[in-house]
C-alpha cells in the first residue's frame, strides 16, 4: 500500500514534467497523509488540468462519507471490479505527483520507516483515480486514490505493495479516458523497472505527521539516532492517523 508520501520537486520542475497550463506555486511537503488535500493532474477539457482533491476516494453511490471507509489505495488487479473503482478507471483516470513514498518494515517488536525515491533525481507519477462525491445539499467534494500493485524487488524487501509509477511516455495513455478504454489502460500497472529505485531506512521522525521537514528525507544513523535507536519504539497503527487535522497541501 502507499499510506504516505512527499513532494519535494519545484513548482517548476513539476509542471514541466506534467505540463498543466496552471501555475500554482507551492511549498515542498514532505509528509503528506490520508485526508489531506493533494495536487493531481488530470484531463478537462482535452487539456491536462492541474487540480487539488482530498487524498481518499468517496464513490459517488456513497450515500454518507462519515460511515464510509477511507480508499487511499485501489489494487490495480481488481481495479476494473470492484464497484468503488470501476467507474473511475473507465472515465477518472489521474496522476499523482510526487517524489517518493514511505513504508514501513517490521523489524523484531516495532516497525522502521523507509523512503523510497526514484534512482534519478526530479519527480515521477503514480497513477490514480478521482471522483466526485455530491451531498444530500448539493456540496460536492472531490477525492481521489493511488493504484498500487506488486512491489518490485528493491522495493519488496521492504513491502510486498508499491504505487504504480506511470512513466512519461505513458502520461497520454493514462489520462486519455475518452479514447483508451480501461482494459487497455489497465495494462499500464506494472511494478517499477528493476533498479529504477533506491530504498532506505530513514528516521522515526515520519511517524508523526505533523513531522514535515528535509530531515525525514535523510539515511537512518544509528549514531545520530543514540543508543536507544538499536530498539525504536514500535509504530502502532494509531501513531499514523488519516486525519491528522494539519492544513492544505499548499
Amino acid at each position: 500500500m502507499c499510506g504516505r508520501y512527499c513532494i519535494t520537486s519545484a513548482p517548476a520542475a513539476i509542471r514541466a514534467l506534467f505540463r498543466y497550463r496552471e501555475q500554482p506555486n507551492f511549498p515542498a511537503r514532505y509528509n503528506i497523509a490520508p485526508t489531506q488535500p493533494v495536487p493531481i493532474v488530470r484531463m478537462a477539457e482535452g487539456e491536462r488540468q492541474f487540480a487539488l482533491v482530498r487524498w481518499g476516494l468517496i464513490p459517488a453511490w456513497v450515500k454518507d462519507p462519515k460511515g464510509f471507509t477511507l480508499l487511499i489505495n485501489a489494487r490495480a488487479e481488481s481495479v476494473n471490479d470492484k464497484p468503488a473503482f470501476r467507474n473511475a478507471m473507465k472515465r477518472r483516470r489521474c496522476l499523482f505527483p510526487a517524489d517518493g513514498f514511505y513504508e514501513w518494515k517490521p523489524h523484531g517488536g516495532a516497525k522502521r520507516p523507509y523512503l523510497a525515491r526514484p534512482v534519478a533525481s526530479g519527480p515521477i507519477a503514480f497513477a490514480g483515480l478521482w471522483e466526485t462525491w455530491t451531498g444530500p445539499n448539493g456540496e460536492e467534494m472531490e477525492t481521489a486514490a493511488i493504484v498500487t500493485t506488486e512491489a518490485n524487488e528493491e522495493m519488496a524487501a521492504v513491502h510486498h505493495r508499491a504505487p504504480v509509477i506511470v512513466p512519461p511516455e505513458q502520461f497520454d495513455l493514462w489520462l486519455d479516458c475518452k479514447n483508451v478504454d480501461e482494459k487497455t489502460a489497465a495494462e499500464l500497472l506494472a511494478p517499477a523497472p528493476e533498479g529504477s529505485m533506491q530504498v532506505y531506512e530513514i528516521p522515526s521522525a515520519v511517524n508523526r505527521v505533523a513531522n514535515d521537514s528535509p530531515v525525514l528525507l535523510e539515511p537512518y544513523s544509528a549514531d545520530a539516532a543514540g543508543p536507544s535507536a538499536e530498539k525504536p519504539k514500535p509504530v502502532r497503527k494509531t501513531q499514523q492517523p488519516v486525519n491528522s487535522g494539519q492544513g492544505s497541501l499548499f
